[in-house]
């Protein structure tokens, strides 16, 4: 129906566009789905979403790279604009290479932090664990199913696990103190000791400060320099903020602030939910 009979109604659209190409995908809503449909004809191994971080990725055979990123990245940009997410796509061998330098890293990490053995470590790495924070504060019964993890050794590796963390989180906290954090923003719900430091570290030290970043300053993105797509690192990206929550963040500062006024804001979500309904 939107073809129309020998896609004369798509003709009529292209004649009236003076020739202009046009491509018609099958809307689905699910997002990888969508994502792929968007991407062919290229052939697509797999598809993984990360919702929160607002990104996806995509996994392709080496021979259809090219053709699923597009001449300058074309059709990588345009799908992102269909999906209104961050698209990484890599080949399969890619992939791969990266998963394996990830299953290094983090078993690294847990032999550094935890004073465990290399096998140990491994072990925590392919229960899913990815990172410290997930050690120290998740159910002990996660860890009771590991092969030789009772009770008295879980709560060990949760004490080792906290402790390391506090070490650092103080840290990080002396280092922004050093650097001219102000009380405004230390006390701003939302930022670790972490965070602190990074922004301490480029400049921003008031709560006044980090309420006029932008939000892709914080949680990073993609803009497009002569035809080609550049990635912009956010400040807080390593810490996995996603856009719409530096947009909150940022958002919250304002009316701390007094910049912006709450009630208007409630006006406009409203509003918003109204349009699009």
């Amino acid at each position: 129906a939107c073809v129309g009979m020998r896609g004369s109604r798509v003709q009529a659209v292209v004649n009236e566009l003076q020739g202009e190409k046009i491509d018609i995908i099958p809307w689905n809503e699910d997002q990888p789905t969508f994502l792929v449909n968007a991407l062919q004809p290229a052939e697509v191994s797999k598809v993984v979403l990360d919702e929160e971080a607002g990104k996806i990725e995509v996994v392709v055979p080496e021979e259809q790279l090219s053709l699923a990123i597009g001449r300058r990245g074309q059709n990588v940009r345009l799908a992102s604009q269909l999906t209104a997410l961050d698209i990484d796509i890599m080949t399969e061998a890619e992939e791969s290479a990266r998963r394996q330098k990830e299953f290094e890293e983090r078993t690294n990490l847990f032999m550094e932090t935890l004073d465990v053995d290399e096998f140990f470590a491994q072990l925590l790495v392919a229960e899913g664990f990815t990172n410290l924070e997930e050690v120290a504060y998740v159910e002990i019964d996660e860890l009771l199913v590991i092969d030789g993890v009772d009770e008295a050794t879980a709560d060990e590796l949760q004490t080792r696990a906290r402790e390391f963390l506090e070490a650092q989180a103080r840290a990080a906290m002396e280092r922004a103190q050093e650097l001219g954090v102000e009380d405004s923003l230390i006390n701003f719900e939302g930022l670790t000791p972490q965070m602190l430091q990074v922004l301490a570290e480029d400049g921003v030290l008031t709560l006044e400060d980090f309420a006029t970043c932008a939000d892709w300053e914080l949680a990073g993105g993609w803009t497009t320099v002569d035809g080609e797509r550049v990635k912009d690192t956010g400040l807080l990206e390593e810490f996995d903020v996603s856009l719409e929550e530096a947009q909150d963040l940022i958002m919250t500062a304002r009316v701390m602030l007094g910049w912006v006024d709450p009630e208007e804001l409630v006006a406009e979500d409203a509003t918003e939910e109204v349009e699009e309904d």
